[in-house]
Parts: C-alpha cells; structure tokens; sequence
C-alpha cells in the first residue's frame, strides 16, 4: 500500500515506545517507578474539586453539542480575563482560540506560518517541534544548548540561525529540563527577533516567536516566569502563545488548551482547526469557564499542587546529589519549574552484568528499565544525540514513596556495572 513520503517518514515517538514498554511490565505485575511521560496519575495528582464539579455539572445541563470553533465565549472572555490579571498580557477574547490541549494549537501554529521549506529554528532538547517540523514540511534547524545555562538556548546561540527563518520556537518552564529562561537571556533574544525582522523587506515574511508556556504557573521558590511581550512589547505582533489548563492543573485528558496572539494569525489557526475539529469538549469548557474566574479556589490548588510536586522533585535531586557525593557518575540540575528534572547518568562505556556494553543514551534507558526498574527518558528523545548522558524524570506519574524506594535500585543497578 502505498502513503504519502510524509506519512512514510514519519518518526514514531520515543517517549510513547519507552511508555509502552513500561506499561507490558506493568500488566505483568512488575512495580516501576515510571518518570516517562509528561501526565499525572489522577490517584496522586488529581483535578480541582471545583473543575471536577463544573465538568459533571456541565454534561448534566446537557452542554454536549459542538462548540463555537474558536471556543466558548465564556472560556475565551475568562482566559482573557485571567491572563491579563496573572500575567499582565491583554488580549481580546477575539485574539484568543481554544482547542483540544495544547497540540493542536502548536500544529495549527506551524500551518499557519509555514510553507514547505521555510526555516523553524529551535533549541535542543525540546518537545516535538522536530516532528511538527516534518508534519508541516518545514527546515528544522537545531540550536544546541548546554547544561551550564541549564540547557536553555542564549542569543548567542540563537543569532547565526535567524535570517531567513520563518518562526523561533520558544518553551519556558522547558520541556524536557524543567529550566526557565532567565530575565537577560530571553530579553536579548527577543532582541534579535526585534532587529532581524526591522533588516526585512516588506514583501517578506515576518520571524514569528511560538511561546509555548503552558507550564507558566509551575515555577518553584524563587524562580519567575518571563515573556515575550511583557519584556518587549513591539513584539505583539510576532508572537503567538500556546497555554492552556492540562499541566497547571493536573487535568491533562481534560484537553482543554488555547492559545493568543496576533489577529491575523489567530484567525487562520481557527480555520485550520475548524477543518480538523480539534476542539475541546464543550462541557469541560464550560466548566473551565466558571473555575478560572475562582481566585481563591485557583490558588488554593496551585499552592497544595506545587508543594507536592516540589517534594517529588526534590526527592530524587537530592537523592542523585547523595549519590554524586559518594562517588557515582551522576548529576542533577536544581528544579526550577513544569514536573522535570533533568539528570545526568555517566555510564557510556559501561559494561552490564549480562555483558552488554552501554553505547548510547537507549542502552542506558532500557538497562535501568531492566534492573532498577526505573523508567527515564534519554534527551536522545528530544533531538540530542543518542551519546547524550542527560535524562528526564517526570514526578507527575509516580508517587513520592515510588520515587523514594526507586533511588537505593538505581545504586544497586550503577554497582553491578563495571
């Protein structure tokens, strides 16, 4: 059977085929500690009770017709609403389209700025773009960080990468790291959007920031959240944002996402999701709707959530610094925010008890799968190469006992190599 060369070459994704595996060990009635995939474990990270209750109360008053394509006008006008007072970012409801999660926002975002072959410039690691750049038929080009600026891209970086590119993808808190972007280094990038776009004709087509933040309101101790447009307001017209309730608030498979921006853009991404229908259900907007608006409830939430996700954090970076102080080729960055920690696990080169020596950052993986029971997933899956020693854990699927109880397996599974 013959299909398209883009759905010929289309790459799988590694997290899922990690997360499978994990699951056929799980049905087999194996404990893993799984730090796999970006979701929550509703038993351990559930929803607000008042979401919850606004969800039933929803599908009970029969709200389960089509939505508006852009969204609700009640979601729109509350997420003009709450954006404006947690954020300082004013947006008409009308520059505001709500959607499925935040994927669909992403991909209409890329459809919406991109002709085949257009350059996309983004930092490495980072969640998907390469795929959304195969999807949409864009040059991806991949701007290597380092963990010295907490794997989060400088302008530096960024600058020989600009000219001619159509759109900078963008990420804070950042998914793989769970890193932010500092103050200086995003101000100085917006700079050189600001300047690069000043140095084009008027015949040719603007450099685009996606911002994606949909991990804005995770942020731990005294880490802050910084954006385009507050910290460079000529740019309005060049940025869209993808946010939305899925990691904020736990409520993932609720799949209610949005993003805002320029009209014009906003508008053709609202065509393109038209045609596809990824809307969010309307019930859970609705309900979204009536919970953003309940300032004490938001709040009381995000500060019990934030606790308990720290906690988890904070339990397996000390534990690989416990370890990194005994001698074990192990690292970790300080969490600053989203539910990742990045760490790093030194054993290239290793030989295991069963003979295998451990090539690459999938080697690595699986051996540790296997003998510690412990599910990672290599930035290999994120665009690095595959000698990357780095790693991400996700807390949001494993409880804090898991995690506590994984640490001495890891010990024993680094002892037994050689």
């Amino acid at each position: 059977m013959q299909v398209s060369k883009m759905a010929g070459s289309l790459i799988g994704s590694e997290i899922i085929k990690i997360g499978n595996e994990v699951n056929e060990m799980i049905k087999k009635g194996e404990e893993i500690c799984n730090l796999t995939i970006g979701d929550f474990a509703p038993a351990i990270f559930p929803i607000p009770a008042e979401l919850e209750a606004g969800i039933a109360t929803a599908y009970k008053a029969h709200q389960t017709n089509y939505p508006p394509a852009n969204g609700v006008a009640e979601l729109r006008q509350a997420v003009a609403r709450f954006t404006e007072e947690r954020l300082g970012l004013a947006y008409s409801p009308n520059d505001i389209l709500v959607a499925g999660g935040s994927r669909p926002l992403i991909y209409a975002t890329y459809l919406a700025l991109i002709d085949p072959g257009d350059k996309v410039v983004f930092p490495v690691p980072s969640w998907n773009n390469n795929h959304y750049c195969h999807l949409s038929g864009a040059e991806a080009v991949l701007v290597e960080t380092r963990a010295e600026n907490n794997f989060m891209p400088t302008a530096a970086e960024v600058a020989p990468h600009l000219k001619g590119a159509t759109l900078l993808a963008l990420c804070s808190p950042l998914n793989p790291t769970g890193t932010v972007f500092s103050r200086e280094d995003l101000e100085q990038i917006c700079d050189l959007v600001i300047a690069e776009n000043k140095s084009r004709r008027p015949d040719e087509k603007p450099l685009y920031i996606m911002y994606d933040q949909i991990y804005w309101m995770l942020t731990f101790g005294e880490t802050r959240h910084y954006d385009p447009v507050n910290l460079r307001p000529e740019l309005r017209d060049y940025v869209v944002y993808i946010d939305g309730i899925s990691k904020c608030f736990a409520a993932t498979g609720v799949r209610v996402g949005y993003a805002f921006g320029p009209s014009e853009v906003i508008d053709k991404m609202k065509s393109i999701l038209g045609h596809v229908g990824a809307w969010a259900p309307k019930a859970e907007q609705v309900a979204t709707a009536s919970f953003l608006p309940q300032t004490a409830a938001v709040d009381d939430f995000l500060d019990d959530f934030k606790i308990k996700v720290q906690e988890s954090l904070n339990a397996l970076y000390n534990g690989l610094q416990d370890l990194k102080k005994a001698g074990y080729p192990v690292d970790a960055i300080v969490p600053m925010g989203a539910i990742y920690l990045t760490a790093q696990l030194s054993v290239l080169g290793k030989t295991t008890p069963a003979g295998q020596v451990l090539h690459t950052n999938k080697d690595i993986t699986f051996y540790l799968l296997s003998a510690a029971k412990l599910a990672l997933v290599p930035f290999g899956a994120f665009g690095t190469a595959d000698t990357s020693t780095w790693f991400r854990m996700s807390v949001g699927g494993a409880s804090l006992e898991s995690i506590q109880a994984a640490l001495p397996r890891l010990q024993k599974a680094l002892d037994a190599l050689r």
